[in-house]
């Protein structure tokens, strides 16, 4: 037998709260020993472990008497019952932090957040894609309407207001207490300031660099460095928060758009708009040069293919899922890309020269693609995590397409005709996730999507392919011939 703080002890609660429960008829009140005292059997310490592990589930009070008197089989349902609230329930607490992550973490590690907030919300291959599509949206706004600032106005001076905007909307975002719906419209607001700086920065990137050569190795930095930061974003940005803040995060990312703009006006010679007052460089100049172009209208079709091997980067939570693993697995479904991305950019740069690399252009658009066609076999981590590295090296060749359009296009449309060129780009990879999440939603599996979406990749990549070769040939005489 028992005394009162010995059954406390064993069940793992005061004093105090076992004479609550008798007070409230929880727990019976026991018989009393010849010198007064509360005397317990095993019984009660049994009960007592039950009232404690309801009440610490949420189970209200009022309602825990009634599953302690249901019998066995009553009982064992509502414990079912209170697991799945507890679930549902969990599973919310940690959609609320990835949201968090995802406004304070940075692009990288918001991909990934986004993807498992809407996974497991909705539980569905699509929402999970759309979701994923519509973060490209602020390229299309940008890219379209505001790219040809690159042309109107001197370059130097788009890159640093665009820098400057984009400080603002973050220490604006960074101000205590914003609001979830306020924060999101400001990373819209940031999407679309970008969009003219970064087609002045590409622009402005070939008139400082005129040699060929050592442009085209600029621009292999540039996406080295670029894909090197992204994967430390992923690995560092949660732990920046942790120690700081998400404000002062956010007061930190705001001060790097201040450094750039301050580093810019500095280091950056100032040069003249680049239409120069030019009449007849429209808004439209740069969509319609390059669709007069028949390389040009090709390179951007085997450029416009990573729409086709972006699909499982869209699908990376439900491919986990359907894998087995867990969430964890998504964020490096997410990494294997830009990893292999940072290979390949370094070998074609170190191994292959500027006229070697826009031969293989077609070469790589196919393989990008082609190596995806494994995941038909439902591969393991392992080999996913291989196949999609492997993609993300092929698809290095888009760094040879950007470069190769900056040399062929005209300097006074060159801002316009990059920002149509990028916004294919950011289209294509919008609508092919979409249709990639509706194509597994339809048919009930993430790897039979990417297969598809591979397959479809190329049947499309082939005849490219075979129109580069002979247009580059072409391009290749005609110079040959000057």
């Amino acid at each position: 037998m028992l005394t009162i703080s010995q059954l406390a002890a064993h069940a793992g609660v005061t004093v105090r709260a076992v004479r609550h429960y008798h007070q409230i008829g929880l727990l019976p009140e026991p018989e009393r020993n010849s010198s007064g005292y509360r005397t317990y059997d095993a019984a009660a310490v049994v009960r007592l472990i039950r009232i404690r592990t309801l009440a610490e589930a949420g189970v209200p009070l009022a309602r825990v008497e009634e599953l302690l008197d249901a019998s066995a089989d009553e009982f064992a349902q509502h414990v079912r019952d209170i697991d799945a609230h507890l679930r549902t329930e969990i599973r919310r607490l940690q959609r609320n932090r990835q949201q968090i992550a995802s406004l304070v973490a940075g692009d990288q590690l918001a991909k990934v957040a986004l993807a498992l907030a809407v996974y497991s919300r909705t539980g569905s291959a699509l929402w999970t894609a759309v979701v994923y599509a519509l973060s490209f949206l602020p390229a299309l706004v940008g890219g379209l309407g505001l790219s040809q600032l690159a042309d109107r106005y001197p370059r130097r001076t788009v890159l640093v207001t665009g820098a400057v905007i984009q400080a603002a909307l973050v220490a604006v975002m960074a101000i205590p207490g914003m609001p979830l719906v306020a924060m999101c419209l400001l990373l819209v607001g940031m999407g679309i300031a970008q969009a003219p700086a970064f087609a002045a920065q590409n622009a402005l990137t070939r008139d400082v660099i005129p040699d060929d050569t050592l442009y085209f190795r600029s621009q292999d930095l540039r996406g080295v460095t670029t894909n090197t930061v992204q994967l430390l974003g992923l690995a560092g940005a949660g732990v920046l928060v942790i120690l700081v803040g998400s404000s002062t995060a956010l007061f930190i990312d705001a001060l790097t758009f201040v450094f750039a703009a301050v580093m810019v006006q500095m280091m950056v010679a100032p040069r003249q708009s680049a239409a120069n007052g030019r009449r007849d460089v429209r808004w439209s100049s740069g969509m319609r040069y390059l669709w007069s172009q028949p390389r040009l209208r090709i390179m951007l079709g085997l450029a416009w293919l990573v729409g086709l091997a972006v699909v499982p980067e869209g699908l990376a939570a439900p491919l986990a899922q359907q894998l087995g693993l867990g969430s964890q697995a998504v964020g490096w479904l997410l990494a294997a890309d830009p990893l292999g991305y940072v290979v390949g950019t370094y070998v074609l740069s170190r191994y292959v020269s500027a006229a070697g690399r826009q031969r293989l252009m077609g070469v790589l658009a196919l393989a990008s693609v082609l190596v995806l066609l494994p995941f038909v076999f439902r591969p393991t981590l392992g080999l996913a995590l291989l196949l999609l590295a492997v993609a993300g090296a092929t698809g290095a060749y888009q760094i040879t397409v950007a470069a190769t359009l900056n040399t062929w296009v005209p300097n006074e449309i060159r801002g316009g005709a990059f920002g149509v060129a990028r916004t294919g780009l950011r289209v294509s990879q919008g609508v092919g996730v979409a249709l990639g999440g509706g194509l597994a939603q339809l048919i009930g599996s993430a790897t039979d999507a990417i297969t598809i979406a591979a397959l479809t990749g190329v049947l499309l990549a082939i005849p490219l392919v075979a129109s580069w070769r002979h247009l580059f040939r072409v391009a290749v005489e005609e110079t040959q011939n000057v």
